[in-house]
């Protein structure tokens, strides 16, 4: 699996949750993040390129937190005030570029973590 995530599961409503991923050095650097709701299609939530310019999807502005390691081998997101859109399957994205990660259709994606809102 080239990029794998950790983190995820059960946040309360209005807390924040924390997603890491770790890519393999042998596939494109980890650089983005898109979720899938049950019945709904992908969306791009937030990636970085390699210059360090960043993407976010609209639903999550002045929310959201992303960043990569020095290294650029492991991208960090962060997202306040959970709402319960916010639930859904967190997919880490590698690609060589933001477009396809925020379309929810990169290179490389990894298996996904869980994150229920609850209330």
């Amino acid at each position: 699996v080239p990029v794998v995530e950790s983190g995820g599961g059960s946040v309360q409503e209005g807390e924040s949750l924390s997603l890491s991923c770790i890519g393999s050095s042998s596939h494109e650097a980890p650089m983005g993040w898109f979720r899938q709701a049950p019945g709904k299609e992908r969306e791009g939530v937030a990636a970085i390129d390699s210059d360090g310019r960043k993407r976010n999807a609209a639903s999550v502005n002045g929310r959201v937190a992303i960043y990569q390691d020095d290294t650029k081998n492991t991208v960090y997101l962060q997202i306040d005030a959970l709402i319960p859109e916010d639930a859904g399957m967190y997919y880490c994205a590698a690609d060589h570029f933001c477009g396809p990660v925020m379309k929810g259709t990169p290179r490389f994606k990894g298996e996904g973590t869980q994150v229920t809102v609850s209330s």
